[in-house]
């Protein structure tokens, strides 16, 4: 599509395939790892939640391999989508881009942000918006153009919407994350205060979504977001050993998640996700210059940066030179 750009100048500061999950055992956890093996055959029965109105999904893309092949990296575009009660999750606006890898021979994992108003080619639609991608092709095409972007292709597509991510923090507890600011958002119900944070499933989700106090707009929501990912990822490996804690979890995600994966590949990849570290996690948000295109407020993102980040990360789930 042709469309008229302008470019302010103003630049914001700039603040990873699966291998074999049977050596992933961590001492101390074959109780846990029986547990969940008992479990798997219960997936089998859960009632399919509706492809349509779905709360979660997990597709695998075009150039996904199996969970159980032998090289290491995995990398999956995880989505926020925009989607209201009712609407199809697949077909509406991405709200939260982050681009995780993970190395499950070494824990190591990382995450890239993608501002959602990042102008972008879109493959078959010319240049938009980033999160139009999901409303044109769905995950397939999302995946393809941030894959596009960061030079790396992601191997399944996550996505929720504001209920399903609720249902996912309730189903664990809540979370605690650690706030760089103070904040709060006068379109939004809650507040948070700088440093630590226990929150409730709804506080969860404003954290996530808030920018218009934010200082650097959508590079701080995109932030927040990564420190959301962290705070999860706590939560489930300070819980994972509490009797009937991963198995309540499972179910839940079962319950509330349309998925073309067998139930033992959930199962396999639900217990490999428990390998990372969310304190050796680092996390960059693609830097861009804020501009316009036919009137309408957009970010340029900084793709070398974007294409830099992925080239280190992809064969071991680590930055080499941080953002």
């Amino acid at each position: 599509m042709s469309a008229r750009t302008v470019r302010t100048g103003r630049r914001t500061g700039r603040p990873g395939r699966l291998g074999r999950l049977g050596r992933l055992g961590r001492p101390g956890r074959t109780g846990r790892i029986v547990g969940l093996a008992l479990l798997a055959p219960l997936l089998l029965v859960v009632p399919p939640a509706t492809t349509s109105h779905t709360p979660a999904g997990l597709v695998a893309t075009g150039l996904a391999r199996g969970v159980d092949h032998d090289e290491r990296m995995l990398w999956i575009l995880a989505l926020g989508s925009d989607a209201r009660p009712g609407q199809n999750i697949t077909r509406q606006r991405a709200d939260a881009i982050q681009m995780v890898g993970v190395n499950f021979a070494t824990g190591d994992a990382v995450s890239i942000g993608v501002p959602r108003d990042s102008w972008v080619p879109i493959p078959g639609h010319g240049s938009g918006r980033v999160n139009s991608a999901l409303t044109f092709g769905g995950p397939e095409l999302m995946g393809r153009t941030v894959g596009n972007l960061v030079g790396v292709q992601p191997d399944y597509v996550f996505l929720t919407s504001f209920t399903g991510f609720k249902q996912m923090v309730g189903s664990i507890g809540g979370v605690t994350v650690n706030s760089r600011m103070a904040f709060r958002d006068d379109a939004m119900e809650g507040s948070i205060r700088k440093g630590r944070n226990t929150l409730k499933p709804w506080e969860a989700l404003f954290f996530s979504r808030a920018r218009h106090f934010l200082p650097r707009g959508d590079f701080d929501r995109s932030a927040n977001q990564q420190e959301m990912l962290r705070a999860i990822l706590r939560r489930v490996r300070l819980m994972q050993d509490a009797p009937g804690f991963m198995e309540r979890a499972l179910l839940s995600v079962a319950q509330n998640l349309t998925t073309d994966l067998s139930p033992a590949a959930l199962f396999r990849l639900a217990q490999a996700l428990t390998a990372i570290d969310p304190s050796a996690m680092p996390t960059c948000v693609l830097d861009g210059s804020y501009g316009y295109v036919n009137g309408a407020s957009i970010i340029f993102p900084d793709v070398a940066q974007a294409r830099r980040l992925g080239n280190e990360a992809r064969n071991d789930g680590r930055f080499a030179r941080g953002c």
